[in-house]
């Protein structure tokens, strides 16, 4: 749920530096410029949280405090203070009217953000437009591994991705590149010596910087004491050696919650192509799936009728892809569209042998498919052409 802040400063640069400071963070940032607008804008805005300067003219933070704790409607909202005293008797005075924390300044970002995670949590965005984030989007990802050899194998598995994995091999390497960038996913090696994994874990959860993103724990399939050890201490996922890449890779999408529809889906003019790739196991396949219908109603919402799955990458057919079809395929005559299927001659040849698919109709390449579908447009619901 998106937090709600108010700012309250007659500084425009510092109401300026508090806007910036929550900007990678899912708050919505109200300001004002004294008491009085303040307790106006509280009013209207109901925030999780206030930010009060303490010297401000018309009418200072000290008075705009007392007034909203003598408010029934505004006095459980937690408030912190901003102050350029830090005398002890002052903070003494600020903390006897009611506020939950206060901050010095001038102050550090880092410090401000890990005050206000204590009042609310902050999650972070996933994008700044507002859209979600795609596979196509960079993102960071930080390996923790005392083991070179795996963080060049994931380097490697990823470097079709536009994802940049930063390898450090130690406890103390991943604390210091987290002070200077916030990852947008943590994969540890749970064999790191004196129990680092575990350590870092709980550094990584309290860090407010990196309280929300995932964490993955690697480590060798037969260690299943460490694996329900990490899961009990919440570890988002256990990727297990050795690593099956493409899995790893859904995997971590999913995690990092990115769209990974543009890998199976794009529209080409009145043509929706659904792409099958190489790699298609259970996982690709229920990633396609929670797409598919979305797809089909976007497709028949922008005025086409016309889908094509594009099987050329398979070499071979299993039941669940065969499945996955006849149910893909259901759904586009449900919804009144044309289909067709392209493929290569070895795929072609396998389902001309099976009793599920000996029926199929392929084309080999994707413009005789949008030739055949542009003739069948008139075809409200078409049906499979036999061989």
């Amino acid at each position: 749920m998106r937090h709600k802040i108010l700012t309250v400063d007659d500084s425009k640069t510092v109401r300026m530096i508090l806007r910036k400071a929550f900007r990678p963070f899912d708050c919505e940032i109200f300001e004002a410029a004294n008491g009085v607008e303040g307790i106006a804008m509280a009013v209207k805005a109901a925030p999780d949280l206030i930010l009060l300067d303490i010297t401000m003219p018309v009418m200072d933070g000290v008075e705009m405090l007392t007034r909203i704790k003598a408010d029934p409607q505004l006095k459980a909202i937690p408030v912190m203070m901003l102050t350029a005293e830090g005398g002890r008797e002052h903070v003494l005075r600020i903390a006897k009217l009611g506020v939950r924390d206060y901050i010095v300044k001038p102050f550090k970002e880092d410090t401000l953000i890990e005050k206000a995670a204590r009042i609310i949590d902050l999650m972070p965005v996933t994008d700044g437009s507002g859209r979600q984030r795609s596979t196509e989007d960079p993102a960071d990802i930080l390996v923790v591994e005392d083991k070179p050899a795996i963080i060049h194998q994931i380097q490697e598995g990823l470097k079709h991705t536009p994802w940049m994995v930063h390898g450090v091999a130690s406890q103390a390497e991943a604390v210091e590149l987290c002070t200077r960038l916030a990852p947008d996913l943590v994969i540890i090696s749970l064999s790191l010596p004196e129990e680092a994994a575990f350590a870092l874990f709980r550094k990584l959860r309290t860090n407010p910087k990196t309280k929300f993103i995932p964490v993955f724990g690697l480590v060798v399939k037969t260690e299943t004491s460490v694996q329900n050890q990490a899961q009990q201490v919440g570890f988002t996922l256990i990727v297990t050696k050795p690593i099956d890449l493409p899995d790893l890779e859904a995997r971590m999408a999913k995690a990092m919650n990115l769209d990974t529809s543009l890998r199976y889906f794009k529209f080409e003019a009145e043509f929706l192509i659904t792409s099958i790739p190489e790699n298609c196991s259970t996982s690709v396949l229920a990633e396609i799936g929670q797409y598919l219908q979305p797809k089909l109603t976007e497709a028949v919402d922008s005025g086409h009728n016309k889908v094509v799955f594009d099987l050329h990458p398979l070499r071979s057919i299993n039941l669940s892809t065969i499945k996955f079809l006849v149910q893909a395929m259901q759904a586009c005559r449900d919804l009144g569209m044309n289909y067709a299927l392209i493929g290569n001659l070895q795929l072609i040849a396998e389902c001309k042998g099976l009793e599920e698919t000996r029926y199929w109709n392929f084309y080999e390449n994707l413009a005789d498919a949008k030739t055949h579908l542009a003739k069948a447009a008139a075809v409200p619901t078409p049906q499979p052409v036999e061989a």
